[in-house]
């Protein structure tokens, strides 16, 4: 069963999700990549606040290609996401809960999901025109000269991810190699 979530999600809605649920996400999601991620941290060690409002929300690790006519957005496919997992813990600080990307995270990042209550979500790799289809309107919000690893504001609805990490510290990817080691 699919599970639908209005982003911002509730603390309540968060701890409710475990490895393996799948669900679809409508509301605001934010893309950042690494560049971005790395000015985020160096602004908030700077005592400056980011150009956004992450509590309680969403980033989508993505890099889009530009729009095709009568379309919001190009393809919208996840990338590798260990590239963030330096810059991480900062977010979450700020009340970030919710990333999404895909492959595996550290040891590290996965122990800071079950310190503050976030989630790690994998989008579906090679399905980015279908994930473009999920995306109603996109909006730049800042760093427009990192082309398209910019910061956007995402309207999706029903977007599709599947949770990987939860807050329990449950990891689906290992769960699926246990399941055919067996």
């Amino acid at each position: 069963m699919i599970k639908k979530l209005h982003l911002p999600l509730s603390e309540k809605e968060i701890l409710d999700l475990r490895a393996g649920d799948q669900v679809e996400l409508s509301g605001v999601v934010y893309t950042a990549r690494d560049a971005a991620h790395k000015r985020f941290v160096e602004l908030l060690e700077q005592g400056k606040e980011l150009p956004m409002d992450i509590k309680g929300g969403a980033i989508y690790y993505v890099g889009p290609t530009p729009a095709s006519p009568g379309r919001v957005i190009g393809s919208a496919g996840p990338t590798s996401s260990y590239r963030m997992d330096p810059y991480s813990e900062a977010m979450m600080k700020e009340g970030l809960k919710v990333m999404i990307g895909k492959g595996p995270r550290s040891k590290e990042y996965k122990d800071m999901l079950v310190k503050y209550k976030a989630v790690y979500l994998s989008a579906i790799g090679g399905a980015a025109a279908s994930i473009g289809d999920s995306i109603k309107k996109c909006e730049l919000i800042c760093y427009e000269d990192l082309g398209a690893e910019a910061v956007r504001r995402l309207e999706v609805e029903n977007f599709f991810a599947i949770v990987t990490y939860d807050t329990k510290g449950n990891d689906l990817f290992e769960d699926g190699i246990k399941q055919y080691k067996k």
